[in-house]
């Protein structure tokens, strides 16, 4: 499509601006949903009844596992996926004359901690100078926002884009991924896609995959009189804890050999996410579990780097007294994700570059970021550009989570450009909207 002149570019600009204390309610009320993993109706009830209100065609469904199990891309689960509802709103011009386009986000967000470490409710938003905090507030509502208000300042100037586009909400972005991929096995697919992630104004170039899984120690418990008698399962893990910290740095010293990874201090992360065992204070413990996550540079398998893990945990049992005899238990619960490389030299990012300097007057920067991200599931899977380019946030996964105004407002009209250039556009008035 043609490239926009500056005087268009200025209008659309304004009309998100005259947009954004409207768009500042509509994300403040989404922050209102408490949409934990499990709890995300309320808050796709609200984004498909504000899809509704702008006439675009609707498509809400449970993800059916069967659906993806088989998939390349999936992600184990032990949950029930009957309340793990996607909304895809659909926009079609009168005649199709641009590219496609998916814009998507997640709206499942991260259990908040203890309330009272928070300075405000997480789920009460509260506007104070740049900043509007609240849990979900970066990751990742404000895009959520972004991209419907992108639309909605077209359509304030009495345009729409000339091409389809996708506004996609997603389940399972903080857990599996499989809600995008849900999505592209039910058929959406687009000449490019964005994903306006909490980046810090930039796009994001290369991207880890994620491992999850849990490891189950079984101990012999005894009163703690005899406490030499018996096998603590606490300690145990602790154990296999330390021999996992050590194929973490055995992972990290082979960075070298992955592209835009050399450079990183330590691009390869394990965490313990999660920690149980034991009974009573009194016994030594008869269980211990905990629940982990880490990274693999993309390019590496999923079940390549499973299965080196497993192959860690039974060389630590086997040189154990305790787990020689009593190996432990792996299952893998969550992410099985593989890492991505956007290649340089897309027409999408050429488009994205400028949209972003004429919204910033700046030139576009590139990242490479060490956290998930659904574009796994476009570039892997769907052969699309995926643009994973978002606001300024502070503290997400943590208290006090926050997104900066100034920078949403400024990735809303880089959205809005974008698909200016690369759908097109066309008046509204004509197609009867």
């Amino acid at each position: 499509m043609a490239k926009l002149d500056a005087a268009t570019e200025k209008r659309i600009l304004e009309a998100v601006d005259q947009g954004f204390e409207e768009q500042i309610g509509f994300l403040q009320e989404l922050i209102r949903k408490p949409s934990l993993r499990g709890q995300e109706q309320t808050a796709q009830d609200f984004l498909h009844d504000a899809y509704k209100a702008r006439g675009y065609a609707l498509d809400r469904w449970a993800i059916e596992l069967d659906s993806i199990r088989y998939h390349p891309g999936f992600s184990p689960v032990t949950i029930d996926y009957a309340g793990a509802f996607n909304v895809v709103a659909t926009h079609r011009p009168r005649e199709e004359t641009g590219r496609s386009l998916i814009l998507n986000g997640h709206v499942d967000v991260v259990p908040t901690g203890p309330h009272e470490m928070w300075q405000n409710p997480p789920f009460e938003p509260k506007r104070e100078g740049d900043w509007l905090y609240g849990r979900g507030s970066g990751d990742m509502k404000a895009g959520l926002s972004a991209n419907l208000y992108a639309l909605d300042a077209l359509r304030r100037l009495g345009w729409q884009p000339a091409g389809r586009v996708h506004l996609q909400s997603v389940v399972e972005e903080e857990c599996t991924g499989n809600g995008a991929l849900a999505c592209l096995a039910r058929g959406y697919e687009a000449d490019a896609a964005i994903i306006p992630e909490p980046e810090d104004d930039r796009l994001v170039r290369a991207n880890v995959g994620v491992l999850w899984f849990k490891v189950t120690v079984r101990g012999v418990p005894v009163h703690v009189r005899e406490a030499g008698k018996g096998a603590n399962a606490i300690e145990a893990a602790y154990r296999l804890i330390q021999a996992l910290r050590g194929l973490e740095e055995e992972w990290n010293a082979r960075k070298g050999a992955h592209r835009h990874f050399e450079a990183l201090d330590h691009p390869i992360n394990f965490n313990v996410g999660k920690i149980a065992g034991g009974d009573w204070a009194s016994s030594v413990p008869a269980w211990c579990s905990f629940d982990a996550r880490i990274a693999l540079y993309p390019g590496v398998r999923a079940a390549e780097a499973a299965a080196e893990i497993e192959a860690c945990l039974r060389q630590a049992s086997r040189a154990d007294s305790f787990l020689a005899n009593n190996p432990p238990e792996v299952a893998w619960n969550g992410f099985f994700a593989e890492g991505y490389v956007l290649e340089e030299g897309s027409e999408a990012e050429s488009t994205l570059g400028r949209a972003h300097l004429a919204s910033y007057a700046s030139s576009l920067e590139s990242f490479v970021t060490t956290s998930y991200l659904d574009a796994r599931v476009f570039v892997l899977y769907g052969d699309t550009p995926c643009l994973v380019y978002g606001p300024y946030s502070d503290n997400i996964h943590g208290f006090d989570e926050r997104v900066s105004l100034a920078s949403l407002k400024r990735v809303t009209g880089t959205i809005a450009l974008f698909v200016a250039e690369w759908c097109g556009l066309e008046a509204v008035e004509a197609a009867g909207a």
